[in-house]
């Protein structure tokens, strides 16, 4: 069932992505107001774009996460392993992902320090 759907998600958002699904919308939404004065701008006319859209971005907001979390988990797990192979890398590193807020502030405080040195030749932290 999970392959199917990160399969079935990673179609849908190449498809749903791409600019000839943006021209699709963009008809649809033409359409709909043209249609207008035919339905005398009724309520009914109303609600048939404002389901749709509705519905369209719930469904959309799953494939979309589901992507990203993919997309995500691969980068992390490439990055892991960059880190990894080089000797010199800190490896408390690694899974800083899943570290606290606070973890994570303190490394970005330490690689901040290391860009605004004057020289740019500091060495890491921890080295």
């Amino acid at each position: 069932m999970n392959d199917f759907f990160r399969r079935f998600s990673h179609c849908a958002s190449e498809r749903l992505g791409s600019p000839w699904a943006f021209v699709v919308a963009i008809t649809v939404v033409i359409v709909w107001a043209l249609m207008g004065p035919a339905a005398m701008y009724s309520e009914t006319w109303q609600l048939l774009i404002n389901t749709g859209t509705t519905i369209v971005t719930f469904l959309m907001v799953f494939i979309i996460q589901n992507t990203q979390n993919h997309d995500s988990r691969a980068l992390h797990l490439k990055l892991d392993e960059l880190i990894h192979a080089v000797e010199s890398a800190r490896d408390d590193l690694v899974d800083i992902e899943n570290a606290s807020e606070d973890e994570q502030a303190a490394h970005l405080q330490e690689f901040e320090d290391i860009r605004r040195s004057a020289n740019g030749t500091a060495a890491l932290p921890g080295r």
